[in-house]
C-alpha cells in the first residue's frame, strides 16, 4: 500500500513538472494591468500575403482571412487589443490559448494571422487564429 502511494505521488509529481514548462507570457505594454495570464503558441491557417489594417478598414469582408504585421498597441480588455501596422489601428481579439507565451509589449513585432469579423453595427475586427513574434533582425 505505501509504495502505490509513493508512485501516485511520483506520478503526480512528474505531471506537475510537464505543466511548469508551459510559461505564461502576457502583454507587458500599455492596459497590462488588465493582462490575464495567457498560453502557449496555436498554429493556424495562414494567409498568402500580408494584408494592411487600412486596406481591411476601408474594405472590410466578413471572414476573408488576413495575415498582418505590426505591434499590439494596447490591451483594451481580456484577450483584446489595439494592432497598428502604421497604416491604421484594429481591434483584434487574441484567445489565451494562442496569445504567444513569451511576454509582448507595445514595441514587439508581431505577426496575427485570423479573419475580419465584421458585424452590422460595429468596425471590424480580427479574430486571431495564430500569433508569432517575429524575430529582431541583428544589426550589422
Amino acid at each position: 500500500m505505501i509504495e502505490m502511494k509513493k508512485n501516485v505521488c511520483k506520478s503526480l509529481f512528474v505531471f506537475s513538472l510537464c505543466f511548469a514548462g508551459l510559461a505564461q507570457a502576457q502583454f507587458v505594454g500599455p492596459g497590462a494591468q488588465l493582462a490575464v495570464p495567457e498560453t502557449v503558441f496555436s498554429e493556424g491557417q495562414h494567409a498568402d500575403a500580408i494584408n494592411t489594417v487600412a486596406d481591411i478598414l476601408k474594405n472590410p469582408v466578413d471572414d476573408m482571412r488576413v495575415h498582418l504585421r505590426g505591434k499590439l498597441v494596447r490591451k483594451l480588455r481580456r484577450e483584446h487589443y489595439e494592432f497598428s501596422d502604421g497604416t491604421g489601428a484594429i481591434r483584434v481579439e487574441i484567445d489565451d490559448k494562442i496569445f504567444v507565451k513569451q511576454p509582448v509589449d507595445e514595441k514587439t513585432l508581431v505577426e496575427l494571422f485570423g479573419e475580419v469579423e465584421k458585424e452590422f453595427t460595429k468596425s471590424p475586427e480580427i479574430d486571431v487564429k495564430s500569433m508569432r513574434v517575429v524575430p529582431p533582425v541583428p544589426p550589422k
